[in-house]
């Protein structure tokens, strides 16, 4: 049994991470400020793990919660393009400083590993599909800049210190608890939620933009077999984390269509600054030196996480 330290911890991808490591009967700790997490995603766990209200910006906080953890998987951020272009400075403090602060605490505790939660925002919005590795980044918002500055520290502390690291770059992960209230969430978690409620969502754009959308399974899935993958295969590495195959805003809505039997129509508005227009990974790196693979596609995906907010939705008892 090893001990994991999950970062934001009450988030949408963190809350499935610690419901997973309890499901393989590890110890897990977790951390979060609620400023974008959910005290309801913890609810029917937090009594299974060691939960700590801190912020990842306290550095004292960070040296305590590593203390005699194995792994690391950080998640915790200000996961939003948006906001980062209203507020780059709040952006870099959680992304970047909070980041460094996880790095030192790992580092000084002899943690074995960290896995990040990166970004394919980092990609930026260069023609070449699909996105690989080898890539040079090419960052549009404050957002992407912050997730790929903190993949780089995550490089250096491998090289400078020996500290083992891995970086996930995410694209659009999505499925079951992801938060549908906000105005920066995930697409499909506000637009499931909207259409079943038989409100009118809104694509930014003409719709032809188009993402790797992947289930929040597959993301799972890529934290756990990076903390067990022999450092030579991925120690200072950067992957890609997705499924390799990409669905356009306008499709997306006609299969949410169907399976939320909502009978309307879609409202167009103009592009948000520092969104890029197509996504898409390439996903054999991931698959060659993790053994990454894809559990759940989009459509299956899909079809999961509109159950779920229908099952929010229903009344108690109903």
């Amino acid at each position: 049994m090893a001990k994991y330290l999950v970062t934001g911890a009450a988030g949408f991808i963190g809350s499935s991470l610690v419901r997973a490591l309890l499901e393989r009967g590890e110890q897990v700790r977790g951390i979060d400020n609620f400023s974008t997490g959910r005290r309801e995603n913890l609810t029917e766990v937090l009594n299974r793990i060691d939960f700590r209200e801190a912020d990842i910006l306290d550095l004292d906080a960070m040296h305590q919660a590593c203390a005699g953890v194995d792994y690391v998987l950080h998640e915790a951020a200000i996961p939003s393009v948006p906001k980062s272009v209203l507020d780059p400075l709040a952006s870099n403090r959680a992304n970047v400083d909070g980041t460094v602060n996880v790095l030192i605490a790992a580092r000084d505790a002899k943690v074995q590993r960290v896995v990040y939660a990166a970004s394919s925002s980092a990609y930026g919005d260069t023609p070449t599909l699909p996105k690989h590795e080898a890539m040079i980044p090419n960052p549009i918002s404050p957002y992407a800049v912050a997730k790929l500055a903190s993949e780089l520290y995550m490089v250096s502390f491998y090289r400078c210190y020996g500290l083992e690291t891995v970086s996930l770059r995410y694209f659009n992960i999505f499925g079951p608890r992801q938060d549908p209230s906000s105005p920066y969430s995930g697409v499909l978690a506000k637009f499931s939620m909207q259409m079943l409620r038989g409100e009118q969502p809104t694509i930014f754009g003409d719709g032809t933009t188009s993402r790797d959308f992947t289930y929040i399974d597959n993301a799972v899935s890529a934290n756990l077999l990076a903390c067990t993958a022999p450092a030579a295969e991925c120690a200072g590495r950067v992957f890609n984390c997705a499924t390799g195959a990409r669905s356009t805003l306008n499709q997306t809505f006609d299969a949410l269509k169907q399976l939320t039997g909502y009978q309307g129509s879609v409202k167009y508005a103009p592009e948000r600054g520092g969104d890029i227009k197509h996504s898409l990974a390439d996903i054999a790196q991931a698959q060659k030196h993790l053994g990454y693979k894809v559990l759940v596609n989009f459509e299956d995906g899909l079809r999961r996480t509109v159950e779920w907010y229908k099952n929010q939705c229903r009344p108690v008892g109903a």
